[in-house]
């Protein structure tokens, strides 16, 4: 077949020819050309809307104003995008002409083409296109050719300019891949970490980006608005931008940003990114530099605030400056820093605000700091400024630690008022505080409202509460925090089951604390000395020697060695029994261990030499319970009066009594009564035992 691109120029040569061929054909090739007979097989297969209003004389329109958007050098001469476009057409019409004449000649279909070819160029040079075709009515689209035909000329006429438009856009997309805006974007990408698809899938976007871009500066360019435009056989059109019509609103993820509050919040950000990142500080030179040195060589304790005046003169700095400062001063010193830091609070030119506050009392509070954070925090109020959420949790971080219940439920509340959701963290260290002050079931109820909102509490809140309630002999407690333990699917250790067993120990139930020893043998742990204690020390309240020496027999079967904890229950059970000499055998197995016996057994041991008469090793026992009497409780106290007062030691008992009282302990009824009898009626001491 002849070269296509070559069509427009041969259509005037052989036009005589062509008509004269067209005449000579076959009769049954004329229906394409104003016949009667409609082309069904040449009849689109799905019309499309553009096609029917009028698209391929768009399309044409397109086609011109984008061969002026060509470079002429790139296609070698001025009409490349035309012929480019008859290439196409021609290519994709002769398959149609062949599909619906299989059995014409290839001259003939070569005849058909250049009729239809020159009725297409002759449309596309503007020569009379009237804007009434757009309606593809039989009698004003051709005189030439069938409706038919003329729609199957405007379908292809569509698909050929649409693959035209797409190869021009991947030419463009192919620029915009290697232009350097892209290169820069994925150069920042790659920094940050993106790679591999990733950074290919934003690479395609940026570029489609650019491209989107400057195909609207392009159409805008070709149609400005407000500019009166007229084509041949087109009305006149003027393209204008819309007309705003009342207020603007801007909405992010359905959130209206138009309200007058957002104002003052932009506002805001802006000025605080101004305090951070607008400013530079200012290099430090001459006499300033010698001064910096002095600040920086001071220590937690001297007066910084000469020096820092004289610094402050000298620089005449702005908050960027200060914090500089700052993070100079805490490479050198963690006190100094602090000192500083609380310094430059009543700094007008530091311009402190209560993110600084905030950071001051976390470190104080990270220290256990307890006075030096409230002495900050009175500051902050003294300056009008309210604890925001972040102080309030501060604050229940640090009373927690601390063991002040009080304040710490006070900041607690002061975060609910706020309707701020508690962290695990922050019902952590509330019920940890529940669990120092003594009130488990205040703990408890907390962690029940953690469940309620999804927070599942850890092992250490678990723990902490089932410890709570073994020491203070609460088995309902214990017993409903290890179940829910069990519940949760926390896996039973040996800590727990024996705090357990201590728990039902402490409160005299021997059966419960021994259904609990069996199961944890059942589960598999073994015994240690802590939980075998706690296990002989449920029999002593009910006084049960046979069933523990039972006991410890069978353990000692399964090769358990008793220790420390063991003895010392023993040493304690057969003191009240007055087994003096038993009781001194299980000491001497505590000293053969090596091990430093429990601060408590002194308190069996005075106690115990006490009612035999023995005032040297009672009262050598007596000397180390006065020694750390801190550590005595109100029932340990009251153990020792008694002891005292068993033996004789009247005046004893009176100055222990005296500093259980100034303990703030409250004696019982009875010790007083004995008291008072003892100091009436003077008994008579018994006999010192050999």
């Amino acid at each position: 077949m002849r070269p296509i691109f070559l069509l427009r120029q041969s259509i005037k040569i052989h036009i005589r020819n062509t008509a004269k061929n067209i005449s000579t054909s076959t009769s049954r090739h004329l229906p394409l050309f104003n016949t009667s007979r409609s082309l069904q097989t040449l009849k689109p297969t799905t019309t499309s809307a553009a096609s029917a209003a009028g698209g391929p004389f768009f399309h044409f329109r397109s086609l011109h104003e984008a061969s002026a958007d060509e470079d002429p050098a790139s296609e070698g001469e001025e009409d490349g995008p035309m012929n480019e476009f008859l290439s196409r057409f021609v290519s994709l019409m002769r398959s149609k002409l062949v599909e619906a004449y299989p059995d014409c000649e290839r001259p003939t279909i070569d005849s058909m083409l250049l009729v239809i070819a020159r009725k297409v160029v002759s449309e596309m040079d503007g020569s009379g296109l009237d804007p009434k075709l757009r309606s593809l009515s039989a009698s004003a689209v051709s005189a030439d050719l069938s409706e038919d035909l003329w729609r199957t000329v405007w379908e292809i006429s569509n698909s050929v300019f649409e693959g035209m438009k797409n190869e021009r856009r991947r030419r463009e997309m192919k620029g915009f891949l290697q232009c350097d805006d892209v290169k820069a974007m994925c150069r920042f990408a790659a920094d940050v970490g993106v790679r591999g698809d990733l950074l290919h899938e934003f690479r395609l976007k940026w570029a489609r980006e650019k491209l989107e871009e400057s195909e609207r500066y392009r159409e805008l360019m070709r149609n400005p608005p407000g500019v009166a435009r007229e084509e041949a056989g087109t009305p006149v059109e003027v393209v204008d931008l819309p007309k705003r019509r009342g207020k603007i609103k801007y909405k992010i993820h359905g959130l209206d940003l138009s309200g007058p509050e957002w104002a003052e919040v932009a506002f805001k950000t802006e000025e605080g990114e101004k305090r951070v990142f607008a400013e530079v500080a200012k290099p430090v030179m001459g006499k300033c530099k010698l001064v910096t040195e002095r600040v920086l060589a001071m220590r937690e304790g001297d007066d910084l605030s000469g020096v820092v005046g004289e610094w402050k003169e000298l620089l005449e700095p702005s908050r960027v400056d200060w914090v500089v400062l700052m993070e100079r001063a805490k490479e050198r010193s963690q006190g100094l820093h602090y000192k500083l830091a609380e310094l430059l609070l009543d700094e007008e030119s530091y311009r402190p605000t209560i993110s600084d506050y905030s950071k001051l009392i976390d470190n104080y509070a990270k220290e256990g700091r307890v006075e030096d954070a409230e002495r900050i925090l009175n500051k902050m109020t003294d300056k009008g400024l309210k604890p925001d959420a972040v102080v309030h949790t501060i604050l229940v971080h640090l009373y927690s630690k601390a063991g002040n219940l009080e304040l710490a439920e006070v900041a607690f509340n002061n975060l609910r008022s706020q309707d701020f959701r508690p962290s695990l963290r922050l019902y952590s260290s509330m019920i940890m505080a529940y669990v120092k002050a003594g009130s488990p079931k205040s703990g408890e109820a907390l962690m029940k409202e953690m469940e309620m909102r999804d927070i599942k509490p850890t092992n250490e809140i678990y723990m902490g509460l089932l410890k709570a309630f073994a020491e203070r002999g609460h088995v309902d407690g214990a017993q409903r925090i290890f179940t829910t333990m069990q519940i949760a699917g926390l896996h039973l250790t040996l800590e727990s089951c024996t705090l357990v067993v201590e728990a039902y120990g402490r409160a005299g139930d021997v059966d419960h604390a021994r259904s609990n020893f069996d199961f944890m043998l059942k589960a598999g742990h073994k015994p240690d000395d802590r939980c075998v204690a706690a296990m002989i020390a449920a029999y002593e309240k009910k006084n049960m020697l046979d069933k523990a020496l039972n006991l410890l027999l069978e353990l000692e079967k399964d090769g358990f060695e008793p220790g420390t904890a063991t003895y010392s229950v023993l040493v304690d059970w057969l003191g009240k029994l007055q087994l003096v000499d038993e009781a001194e055998q299980m000491l001497m197995k505590i000293n053969e261990k090596g091990e430093e016996a429990p601060f408590e057994i002194n308190v069996s041991i005075c106690e115990m030499y006490s009612r035999a008469g023995v005032k040297e090793k009672a009262f050598e026992a007596l000397q180390r319970l006065e020694a750390e009497k801190e550590r005595l409780r109100e029932d340990e106290f009251e153990r020792i009066v008694e002891g005292l007062l068993a033996g004789g030691f009247v005046s004893d008992a009176k100055r222990v009594h005296e500093l259980m009282q100034e303990r703030g302990f409250v004696s019982s009824e009875r010790l007083r009564v004995s008291l008072m009898a003892a100091q009436a009626i003077p008994r008579r001491r018994p006999r010192p035992s050999k």
